[in-house]
């Protein structure tokens, strides 16, 4: 095979050193264009091939060899990906420390190429993390590598030089998932990380976001810091003047950090289909939960305002309407997002402080009633008054409002502007929601409800189309 072939010149070569660094580096991209592929890169994944490449790779002469380096450290990474077993020989030639260590480098092609190496030998293999963690100051080049990446984005030149080097972001996403998945694996190590949350959230406020927002490198970004302890991240910040440092809530802009939360979380509910936003948004409505938990009492207060009906919402039925309460609220019965329904529903019982009462008052026992009952929390018995009041958002209190809907009384008899037609998918989505949400209300057995398409059936109304 000519695999075999140029790795065996590349092996006399660490003998004889007969080759020029060109004609080296020439070798090792050939074998890395047979790599891609596993019906040619088979002499790759053997120990011989594995143990030439991590020559190459991790032990160049000079900075005049590192391009040659890069050229081996990429055809390791590709066998990494292809096969499996390949990547315990890695460990058992003794070379991860040697990769742990030149993470220390601020070059953005050796960050991507080690974070890859590193990603992938965090699956299936014996390797001792906590050792390179002590002896290689591993954590401590993964904090250095994020931080310096947030320093590019700490300025506008600083995006504009980033947008133009899609290796930043390539590197900075390596980074993340190797991050994630030591903290994954090894959560002992989570605290270490801690130096890492600041430059998460200057990363999270200054990247640019792509359309639609929730792709790489934010998902990676909202992943990472999600993973790590948020609360001693609080604890280590200084009261009063000096909590400038705050990384979550930073004293000059308290709100700066949740406003970017909810606006990328508002935008990928307007930008994207439901079958991607299920599994996307749900780490973000999570790291939202967790920001809330963590808030002080004016800052709850103002999450409450953003993402709670307000008293204009109850000019129609709650969940009619643009806002972002709305949509959450339509999220939180949506049939097509399971995952992210029930954490938004978490996310809205949270922000009534985890009373049902409040809950009820704040969207209404249409919204609320699947969500207690699942949850085996007693439902108020005054949830079918017509004379409650709502306590979230900005109401004001004293208007009486339909119950179940949420809606103020005697908004239904107001006129109503004219509104365009609805598509014929927003029809059936609309269907789905009122489905489940009738259904909900039919299960807890306190209101007495019949599902219109029930009703629709039982009265001969109901029509298969082909």
């Amino acid at each position: 095979m000519e695999v075999d072939k140029l790795l065996l010149e590349l092996d006399r070569n660490l003998d004889n050193a007969k080759l020029s660094l060109k004609q080296v580096e020439s070798l090792l991209s050939k074998v890395k264009v047979l790599g891609r592929s596993a019906e040619t890169a088979g002499p790759i994944f053997t120990n011989r091939g594995i143990t030439v490449l991590s020559k190459y790779g991790l032990e160049p002469k000079d900075s005049k060899s590192l391009p040659a380096s890069r050229e081996a450290l990429r055809c390791l990474a590709n066998a990494f990906l292809l096969n499996e077993p390949c990547r315990q020989a890695f460990v058992d030639s003794g070379y991860a420390p040697k990769a742990a260590d030149r993470l220390k480098t601020d070059d953005r092609d050796d960050e991507f190429l080690i974070s890859r190496i590193l990603f992938l030998l965090t699956y299936n293999t014996k390797i001792d993390f906590e050792q390179l963690v002590k002896q290689n100051q591993l954590v401590e080049s993964i904090n250095q590598q994020i931080t310096r990446h947030a320093k590019v984005f700490s300025s506008k030149s600083g995006r504009r030089k980033s947008e133009a080097a899609p290796m930043e972001d390539m590197s900075l996403v390596e980074t993340l998932k190797l991050l994630f998945n030591i903290t994954y694996y090894y959560p002992d190590m989570i605290p270490k990380f801690t130096p890492s949350v600041e430059p998460l959230v200057r990363l999270i406020i200054n990247h640019p976001l792509p359309a639609p927002p929730l792709q790489s490198p934010v998902t990676y970004l909202l992943n990472a810091l999600l993973n790590l302890d948020l609360a001693s991240a609080e604890k280590k910040t200084p009261v009063g003047p000096e909590a400038r440092s705050s990384p979550l809530f930073p004293y000059s802009s308290p709100e700066e950090v949740v406003d970017r939360l909810t606006s990328i979380f508002n935008k990928a509910i307007v930008t994207m289909p439901e079958k991607d936003l299920d599994q996307a948004a749900a780490p973000l409505c999570t790291l939202i939960r967790r920001f809330y938990e963590l808030a002080q009492p004016q800052m709850k207060e103002w999450m409450r305002w953003i993402m709670l009906p307000r008293e204009k919402d109850r000019d129609k039925p709650l969940g009619v309407g643009d806002t972002m309460a709305a949509r959450l609220l339509r999220l939180s019965c949506s049939p097509g997002v399971p995952t992210l329904r029930e954490n938004v529903s978490s996310l809205l019982f949270e922000l009534s402080d985890k009373d049902a009462n409040k809950f009820v008052q704040n969207i209404g026992y249409g919204f609320a009633a699947g969500f207690l009952m699942n949850h085996n929390i007693a439902i108020p018995q005054n949830a079918a008054e017509a004379s409650c009041t709502p306590s979230g958002g900005d109401a004001k209190g004293g208007a009486a409002y339909n119950p179940v809907t949420g809606q103020r009384l005697g908004a239904e008899n107001e006129p109503e502007p004219e509104e365009k037609e609805m598509s014929e998918e927003e029809k059936e989505r609309e269907a789905e929601r009122l489905f489940v949400l009738f259904e909900r209300l039919k299960m807890t057995g306190v209101v007495d409800v019949k599902n219109p398409v029930q009703q629709a059936v039982d009265e001969g109304r109901f029509e298969e189309i082909e």
